[in-house]
């Protein structure tokens, strides 16, 4: 059986998930990111850095928290994410 790719949707949380441990890994976890701020990571298969709007996507993601499934809330908690 063939494993299901990624959704467009699975595939920008799990980029933004990983901007946002970049960020924090940098940063520190208290530091909040500026709404404007995009943070660049590496992703597989792709020869250059991908572009995250990583304050955008926070604040898109905290808004819909609700729609969030328990695994994203829990990645989200694993990062120190307090409204997660």
């Amino acid at each position: 059986m063939r494993r299901k790719s990624p959704s467009k949707a699975q595939r920008a949380f799990q980029q933004g998930l990983a901007a946002l441990a970049q960020w924090m890994e940098r940063e520190g976890a208290h530091r909040p990111v500026p709404r404007g701020h995009s943070e660049e990571i590496m992703v597989d298969g792709e020869a250059e850095p991908v572009a995250v709007k990583l304050g955008v996507w926070i604040s898109n993601t905290k808004t819909r928290r609700d729609k969030l499934n328990a695994e994203q809330l829990d990645a989200l908690r694993k990062l120190g994410v307090e409204w997660a």
